[in-house]
């Protein structure tokens, strides 16, 4: 397989909760279309349905090969680079991207061992903010102010549009590689299980009250893109505070 079609085959597209089968036919035509395969359904409202067949259009494949499951967790297993779609700009703000900007750090990214997923949320109320905790990146659509609501599919076409572009762009042109291993999703859950069973044993950090505490902390190094020996020292420092905190 060419470094273009391993590109295309390693977009995950991610839709939680589609209330409309239409929806998800609709956006599994956008996919194919672009050249995207790779299409996991969290807890769709009605699936499989006759609509979203036919509203595939021909790219029934992607319906026939979706893999659903019941929380977002299990949808990202295997992803290192997670970016989730929203029109709301957060209280607590994400690093942001344009649609291009994202396409960009996917192909930028395109070594690493894992998968790219790209997340929408429901039609109706988009991803929460424990769904955003998940991502490395927000990815805003730019739109008109007084009337910003696209419909899923139409998202979808944009995402998977600009990835095709970059691809197309970026053979041959030198776009640089990332040399260095991304942590893994797993890598990073591990690590912030110790980072902070840690601030509890030093008691900065109070699990029965966690305020925004936890979510901030995820933020700074979600937004870091930690690579694998980075992880290993910050691991390797936890367990040195683990050694002192015991000899007490």
């Amino acid at each position: 397989m060419d470094i273009g079609q391993d590109f295309f085959h390693r977009i995950r597209i991610v839709l939680i909760r589609t209330t409309e089968a239409g929806n998800i036919g609709s956006a599994a035509r956008a996919m194919k279309t672009m050249g995207l395969s790779q299409l996991v359904l969290v807890k769709p409202a009605e699936f499989p349905n006759a609509k979203a067949t036919a509203r595939a259009s021909g790219a029934d494949d992607l319906l026939a090969d979706a893999m659903i499951v019941d929380v977002l967790e299990q949808a990202l297993e295997g992803c290192d680079l997670i970016m989730g779609t929203s029109a709301r700009l957060r209280d607590l703000p994400w690093p942001l991207l344009s649609p291009h900007e994202a396409a960009e750090k996917a192909w930028e990214y395109r070594q690493m061992q894992g998968d790219v997923a790209v997340v929408f949320g429901s039609e109706c109320s988009g991803m929460t903010n424990e769904e955003m905790d998940h991502c490395h990146f927000q990815i805003h659509i730019p739109a008109n102010s007084e009337y910003s609501s696209l419909n899923l599919a139409a998202s979808v076409q944009i995402i998977a549009y600009e990835m095709r572009m970059v691809q197309m762009l970026s053979i041959g042109e030198g776009i640089r590689q990332f040399k260095e291993i991304l942590a893994t999703r797993d890598e990073m859950k591990y690590f912030y299980d110790h980072f902070f069973d840690v601030m509890r044993r030093v008691g900065y950090y109070r699990p029965e009250q966690p305020k925004l505490l936890r979510r901030r902390v995820m933020r700074l190094f979600n937004r870091s893109m930690m690579t694998h020996p980075e992880i290993q020292i910050m691991r390797g420092f936890l367990g040195m505070i683990d050694t002192k905190l015991n000899e007490k």
